[in-house]
């Protein structure tokens, strides 16, 4: 409260965020016979400086930003002397909640604890797919792999048995064994693919090494592989990895099935912002343009398809072949 004779420095309460706007009123005194008084003022916080003089007794401040300010005011009598001491109103308009910083700060602390929280959950699920996958390698390793290596070796001791009633390879007996290890073949590639710790590109590279090696030394065929750098730690999607091999797979055999090669070139590396493998074979080539009546070529370019990648297959009669598949590395990360 202001007392009735009036104060020269008064101290309001903090402001509410609409409480705003602000009317402040004032009146100097003079014992000077006809003398007029004028008035400067400024608001610190808000004005640059004191404003023109004027006879003005009130003024307003509408829409004030929170923040804390001082009112200064100042008589000037008609010879231009100012007061000595000027008198002041200060004063707080609160911000509103959301800006004050205790609110900033919880708002910060929240947002942390449930980006924390949100990263905890994807730890934990990772974790929990990663051990789904292991158990699930274990168990086709284990279990299904262990029954279908019984079979063939179970085929075998029959088709022994069995003597010369069962001399034919394409017999139900010799069938059954052939099929079996196949069958065991396949299991390792899924074991292998779904093995959380064969996620990485140097995995890869010697998986598909060790089918290369298998395939052409069998055959007297000579393979130059080269291969990613040893250091690279890229790590591997599931599909990814399973498509490429069975794609590359797919193309090994086919140059060792039909080329009639004696050579082979395997290059396999990151090119810029994409994964890149190359088979090159010296073998009697083929015409692309004829339809096969095989599914192995339309299974490559499908499965690349899959992979956002381009599948390229260039030859002739006259010699060369060559498969290139290109993968976006955006698509290859695991």
């Amino acid at each position: 409260m202001v007392s009735a004779l009036g104060e020269q420095e008064v101290a309001l309460h903090a402001l509410a965020p609409n409480q705003n706007q602000v009317q402040i009123d004032f009146v100097g005194l003079s014992f000077e016979t006809g003398d007029v008084l004028g008035y400067q003022y400024q608001l610190e916080g808000a004005d640059a400086g004191w404003g023109t003089p004027t006879d003005q007794r009130t003024v307003t401040y509408a829409n004030l930003a929170p923040g804390n300010y001082k009112f200064l005011v100042r008589a000037l009598n008609s010879d231009g002397a100012v007061s000595t001491v000027p008198a002041s109103v200060a004063f707080t308009v609160l911000a509103p909640i959301w800006r004050r910083p205790w609110f900033v700060a919880l708002a910060f602390a929240s947002l942390a604890i449930l980006i924390y929280s949100l990263y905890r959950y994807r730890v934990a699920r990772l974790l929990q797919i990663t051990n789904m996958r292991t158990r699930i390698a274990t168990d086709l390793h284990d279990d299904i792999g262990a029954n279908l290596t019984r079979i063939a070796l179970l085929s075998e001791v029959a088709k022994q048995q069995l003597g010369q009633r069962e001399s034919k390879e394409d017999g139900p007996v010799s069938s059954i064994g052939r099929i079996a290890r196949e069958s065991v073949g396949s299991m390792s590639d899924i074991v292998w693919a779904i093995d959380p710790d064969r996620d990485s590109l140097l995995d890869l590279t010697r998986k598909m090494r060790q089918h290369a090696d298998e395939v052409f030394t069998l055959r007297d065929i000579n393979l130059d592989f080269t291969g990613p750098d040893a250091k690279d730690g890229l790590r591997l999607g599931i599909d990814l990895r399973r498509d490429l091999l069975l794609i590359f797979k797919e193309a090994v055999n086919n140059a060792a099935r039909h080329s009639e090669c004696t050579e082979v070139t395997i290059d396999f590396h990151i090119d810029g912002p994409s994964l890149l493998l190359e088979i090159a074979d010296n073998g009697v080539g083929f015409d692309p343009s004829v339809e096969s009546d095989g599914r192995g070529l339309r299974s490559m370019e499908r499965r690349a398809a899959s992979l956002g990648g381009t599948l390229e297959i260039s030859s002739s009669l006259k010699g060369t072949t060559l498969v290139r598949l290109r993968i976006p590395m955006s698509r290859a990360r695991a």
